[in-house]
């Protein structure tokens, strides 16, 4: 999948990091609709991490579609809104 941070790059992450994101992005979806400022953010830091960590970083030369993009850390919850649907910031993965 492949996965880009605002203002950073793009990051081809394995099923494994994949499983993990879909967790993490379950429960920073929740903090986002509790208005939970403080969780957002720290939910926001850790799937920046997960990505830029577990991730392949994509040549910058290289055009490829993102599945999935994460706002930058230092978005408001206001502002973070336009990249969350109802599922969250990415689609459900399958059972």
């Amino acid at each position: 999948m492949i996965v880009r941070i605002s203002g950073t790059g793009q990051f081809d992450v394995e099923e494994e990091g994949v499983r993990k994101l879909d967790s993490l992005d379950t429960e920073i979806t929740q903090a986002m609709h509790d208005r939970d400022e403080q969780r957002f953010h720290q939910l926001l830091r850790d799937i920046i991490e997960l990505v830029s960590t577990s991730g392949t970083p994509v040549a910058n030369d290289t055009v490829v579609p993102s599945d999935v993009i994460v706002p930058p850390d230092d978005i408001t919850l206001d502002e973070a809104e336009r990249f969350f649907t109802d599922e969250g910031l990415m689609q459900p993965l399958p059972a």
